[in-house]
């Protein structure tokens, strides 16, 4: 797998970023997803959140977090003093990866694997050196793993402010939306959501 590395253009704007990634074959996601789903917001942001890869509805409407799990996420920042407005959305991978329903059209959501996701970090990598925020969110492993090595555990370190390797940009990292709402206690697993972004919250002031 070649990665995207020679189909990002180097010291691109965020603008410029958007228009090349449709042409990416980094990895081979594009051929059965409908588009590539760049990140989304102020090319100045303070706070970029980045999540794991498109989902469905992502992947029909062309915008990141537009599904279920992005409602959830827009109230939970809300609720935790983010405003939604000044925030840049992400993904690690920038195309839907899916395997069909064994009945009808439906497209079940799979996770991304290693190789995928390293194929696309120069996207991300690029979005970093473009937007240039003081706080990066990482929502759930994926996301986690592109940025902070394969060793990193959301599940002992959420909550908690680390530095990115390479780049003086903090970051905390916290769950995915998706799991909150599959989650048997969604009630609770929505709270610490709250809560780990309210620790994120406190890093910007």
């Amino acid at each position: 797998m070649a990665g995207a590395e020679e189909y990002v253009p180097e010291g691109a704007s965020i603008d410029e970023l958007g228009a090349a990634v449709g042409k990416c074959h980094g990895c081979d996601l594009y051929k059965d997803a409908t588009q590539a789903i760049f990140g989304e917001g102020p090319a100045n942001a303070a706070v970029m959140v980045v999540g794991e890869v498109p989902g469905d509805q992502e992947d029909k409407q062309g915008h990141p977090f537009v599904g279920p799990a992005g409602r959830l996420l827009d109230r939970a920042l809300d609720e935790a003093g983010i405003d939604r407005k000044k925030v840049y959305l992400t993904n690690a991978v920038k195309h839907f990866k899916f395997k069909p329903a064994e009945r009808g059209k439906r497209r079940i959501h799979q996770k991304p694997g290693r190789t995928e996701v390293v194929a696309c970090r120069p996207w991300l990598l690029a979005e970093l050196d473009a937007v240039r925020p003081k706080l990066v969110v990482l929502l759930g492993a994926v996301a986690a793993q592109s940025l902070l090595g394969t060793s990193f555990r959301v599940t002992k370190e959420r909550g908690k402010v680390v530095e990115l390797p390479e780049r003086s940009i903090r970051a905390v990292t916290t769950v995915h939306p998706s799991s909150v709402l599959r989650s048997d206690d969604r009630e609770a697993a929505y709270q610490d959501l709250v809560s780990d972004l309210k620790a994120a919250a406190s890093v910007i002031g």
